[in-house]
């Protein structure tokens, strides 16, 4: 018990030499005012707190919806613009193939044949001619038998 004093008086000689490295405790003589005093301004400092961490929370959740507006918007420009851009390649294709006059293709199309059957004919034909004079030509002057006996029997 001695020594429980020997320590608490020097702490209590320490504590009152160096404020610093021993802050005081409040004291109990103080009166209840002074202590009410310091828990309604600790209570106040509380609410103060919390109305700036709200404010804080909605500048933040505004900024947020702010910067997904700006997103969408941003991303229906670019959507915007690359339907602008889809829709004038079609139309130069659509263009392209609207002025290019599909009975001109065909119209060629067919001279080409032409052309070719044409030079087929030329080469062919001497073959031709001189094929079909030949089967003329060569006429067979024999009867068949058969051909004899129907004339026999007066049936031709």
């Amino acid at each position: 018990s001695s020594h429980f004093a020997q320590t608490f008086s020097t702490r209590v000689r320490l504590a009152a030499s160096s404020p610093r490295l021993y802050p005081r405790a409040p004291t109990a003589t103080a009166p209840p005012l002074t202590m009410a005093g310091k828990s309604q301004e600790l209570i106040q400092q509380l609410l103060q707190a919390e109305k700036e961490a709200e404010a804080l929370i909605a500048t933040a959740k505004k900024n947020r919806l702010a910067k997904l507006k700006q997103a969408k918007d941003k991303a229906e420009e670019d959507l915007k613009a690359f339907r602008e851009e889809q829709e004038q390649k079609f139309q130069k294709e659509m263009g392209t193939k609207a002025a290019a006059d599909p009975s001109a293709e065909l119209k060629g199309a067919t001279e080409e044949e032409i052309r070719l059957v044409k030079r087929e004919y030329e080469t062919n034909k001497k073959r031709t001619v001189e094929y079909f004079v030949s089967k003329v030509l060569d006429v067979i002057t024999d009867l068949t038998d058969t051909q004899k006996q129907a004339l026999k029997m007066g049936t031709v």
